[in-house]
């Protein structure tokens, strides 16, 4: 049976890579984009040559109005995965008012009022995307770190809510991964306490490889793997989890 499918934030990185993974033969597909619509084409594209019906949406995940617009494309949805994602990568007094609402708006309110507003068959899946800044410090994460933790709780609570219609809601969470956001991390020293800590992409990937006990950090790939695993028929009786992925980053 086809699936209808809406993947917010799939024009590029980790949501391309889930949207060109997950979707098989025959499956309809919503490539959500906020402003890259030659991005989202070029995915859309590329899974019409796999035989999946696939369609760009713009949308702005912070607007009401766009993710009602969303929701009602399908009369009922099978899967739906929560990757968009906008935030301030700032220290903690660098953050002003507008920098937390951004984030948060957009890395963590969606999960719940897109939810909400889609309407799903039984034994619809809900998939949304964490990191490690959820529960591990990174320099400049505090509003994103607290948007994603945030996610991982409604992860819970959600699968049990819905459990009654047999959804099952999971989390992805990644290690460091190679996207353009890393381009954004905050460059400079960090001072805690007595303690610098030098700060820029390469000195924050090179770090990251040291303490991975694979060797290396994420690609988007890895996520995507992982989300695929997630909708598989095996994967039918897990539920409420946050799956971590991160090369073994964690354990250390």
């Amino acid at each position: 049976m086809s699936r209808n499918i809406i993947i917010t934030g799939a024009s590029r990185g980790i949501g391309r890579a889930i949207a060109l993974k997950v979707p098989e033969k025959g499956d309809k597909v919503i490539i959500n984009y906020l402003r890259n619509e030659e991005a989202a084409q070029d995915v859309v594209e590329e899974l019409q040559k796999k035989g999946v019906i696939a369609t760009a949406m713009q949308a702005n995940v912070r607007s009401e109005k766009d993710l009602k617009r969303l929701a009602a494309f399908f009369d009922s949805v099978d899967l739906l995965v929560h990757n968009a994602a906008i935030g301030a990568l700032k220290p903690m007094e660098k953050l002003r008012t507008n920098h937390w609402d951004l984030t948060l708006e957009s890395s963590l309110r969606p999960f719940w009022l897109l939810t909400k507003l889609c309407s799903f068959r039984e034994g619809a899946q809900i998939i949304g995307l964490s990191s490690l800044g959820s529960r591990l410090f990174t320099p400049g994460y505090a509003a994103m770190g607290a948007a994603k933790a945030g996610v991982e709780a409604l992860t819970r609570q959600l699968a049990v809510e819905l459990s009654p219609q047999k959804i099952r809601v999971n989390t992805v969470c990644g290690g460091l991964i190679d996207t353009d956001a890393l381009n954004y991390f905050p460059k400079g020293t960090f001072k805690i306490g007595d303690l610098e800590l030098e700060n820029s992409k390469e000195l924050l990937i090179e770090r990251t490889k040291m303490a991975t006990p694979l060797g290396r950090i994420g690609v988007p790939e890895d996520l995507a793997n992982a989300v695929w695993l997630l909708t598989q028929p095996e994967a039918s009786w897990i539920t409420g989890q946050v799956l971590v992925v991160d090369g073994g980053f964690s354990l250390l």
